[in-house]
Formats: structure tokens, sequence, C-alpha cells
């Protein structure tokens, strides 16, 4: 997983799906955006309070819900843990705003355990913290 660091900075999307063997579903065009932080929750009202905007967020909820939470907060993708596929409604939602998803095979706690790892930033990190590296950078 060395090889994979881009830097502290970021991950693009694709990276990402390459650490938690994953693959996007959604949004593929858009997978070449990077990332600077993610957050792990399945409780939505937790993400709203705590994700900054741009983040990935890994969740193991397949609903409409977290669709409309990642449209609030203007994050870049959606991973489904467990390998969870959320209905085609809710994937046409995601379309519509040009969000990418990805499926990942992993449980919730071992794929935020792997971009942890890796480097990616979890979004309670110090803002300024995240500022500083991306200036370097």
């Amino acid at each position: 997983m060395e090889e994979m660091m881009q830097s502290e900075c970021g991950f693009t999307l694709h990276q990402v799906s390459e650490m938690l063997n994953g693959h996007v579903i959604c949004g593929e065009d858009n997978a070449d955006q990077i990332v600077h932080s993610a957050c792990g929750c399945d409780l939505m009202s937790d993400v709203l309070a705590f994700t900054r905007t741009g983040s990935v967020l890994l969740t193991g909820l397949t609903n409409s819900q977290v669709i409309r939470t990642a449209e609030m907060l203007d994050l870049k993708a959606i991973v489904f843990v467990r390998n969870k596929r959320p209905d085609e409604h809710t994937i046409q939602m995601a379309k519509a705003l040009d969000l990418v998803i990805i499926l990942s095979p992993h449980p919730l706690y071992e794929s935020c355990g792997r971009l942890y790892k890796a480097g990616l930033a979890g979004c309670q990190a110090d803002a300024e913290q995240l500022e500083v590296k991306a200036a370097e950078a």
C-alpha cells in the first residue's frame, strides 16, 4: 500500500477505490478528483455535524438519504462497504449529482483503517494542518 501513497495531502478517488479493493459503479468520469479527508459513519446526523465539504463518506447505508446528505455537504464520493449496493433510484440520484460511488468488499472499520493507514486524514483532523500540507504539495 505504500506505493499507493501520493502524499499526505490526498488521493484520487481511483486510488481510494484501489486501496479498498473496490470498484466505481457511478461517476467514473469524476474519479480523478483528489480527496483530502474521509468519514466513516452510518448516522447521517453525525455526517452532517462532523464531515468536511469535499470529503469521501464510507457507509453501510444504501438509501437515498445518504445521497441527500452527500449533496448537502458537497461530498466527492460515497463508498458503500461490505459490497452493499444501492438500488437503481439511489444510483440515478448520484449520477444526477455527478457523485462518485464506490463499492468495497471490506467492512466499515477495515475500510476506514486502510485509508487512514495510507495517510488520508479523518474529518476530525485539524483543518489548519490540511491547509499547510496542501500548500507544501
